[in-house]
This record gives C-alpha cells, structure tokens and sequence, in this order.
C-alpha cells in the first residue's frame, strides 16, 4: 500500500467480483484500522442473509488476502471465510477497489480447512474474465494462505481484530 493510501482519510471502499460481475461500494463497512498492507474493518451484510448478519474483515493486501469472521446476529461464530483478493488504489477519488479473485479458503469452527470456489477460478480463466497473470496471482496467493493456516498462523493472521471483535 502506497503513503498516499495510509495517509488520506475517509478511505472509500469497494468490492468488485468477476461472477456475478459488480462493483459495489461497502457502504457499511466502518475502517477501524489502517496502515501500510492492512486494512481491518467491521461491517454488516450487504444483503441480509437468514444466517449471515455481521463480521470482521482484515485485508492483506500486499499478500493477497482477506480474512473474515462471519458470525449471526447473536454474534456467534459461524466460520472464518478467507477470500483471494487483488487491489487497486484510485487516488482521485480516495478509492480502494477490492476484487475477488474467486477462490476462498473456509475455517470452521471445528478446525476444518475447506478450499472452495476454484471451478468459478477456471471458468473466469475460460471466459476472459481474468488473466493468465491474475490467475497465477491469485494461486500464488491462495498457497501463501493455506501454507500460513497449515503453519497454525490463522491466529496471528486474525489477531489485528482482537481489540475490535470481543466475540
């Protein structure tokens, strides 16, 4: 993240997917900390969802990576969920675009490790949605992750959220 993204406030934050493709803004996501590759933030669902209500959400952006807590409206804990992203800073507009690189990484409470979403990785390959070099970005990414999670870091990694989520 460069000075010009640490510096600035009123950060404005979006999400974009390839499938569907959207880009929309986090307009209830609140930035509770912010420095050079990190961004931590609280929100709620965008659309509601019968389970889904609220998390956490720390973005590595120089790694590639978000890692969630999602967790129901009585803030139980419903699972990490782990997205592949890239990022792209628009100075002009003090704009943080976020795109989902499609492949995910869910931890359950349990402990179980599940990959998922990396047909949707092939079939944006395929469509021209993405490129050879964002998919290499992107599986690059997704084995830094998984190597850290394996290594028994998912606790370092989710430890910017202490101070914010008391769940």
């Amino acid at each position: 993240m460069d000075n010009s993204l640490h510096d600035r406030t009123d950060l404005h934050l979006y999400r974009r997917r390839l499938i569907p493709e959207e880009c929309v803004p986090l307009l209830q996501d609140t930035i509770l900390r912010r420095e050079t590759g990190l961004i931590v933030t609280s929100w709620k669902t965008i659309r509601p969802k019968k389970e889904l209500d609220h998390g956490f959400s720390c973005y590595y952006l120089e790694d590639g990576y978000k890692i969630s807590r999602f967790y129901r409206a009585d803030h139980t804990l419903m699972f990490c969920y782990c997205d592949i992203i890239s990022s792209c800073y628009e100075e002009n507009t003090n704009s943080l675009i976020v795109t989902d690189l499609l492949a995910d990484v869910v931890i359950y409470p349990d402990g179980k490790v599940q990959v998922v979403d990396l047909d949707e990785l092939a079939a944006a390959l395929d469509a021209g949605l993405i490129t050879t070099d964002q998919l290499k970005q992107a599986l690059r990414s997704l084995d830094a992750l998984l190597s850290r999670i394996y290594e028994g870091q998912l606790d370092l990694l989710l430890s910017p959220l202490e101070e914010f989520d008391r769940g």
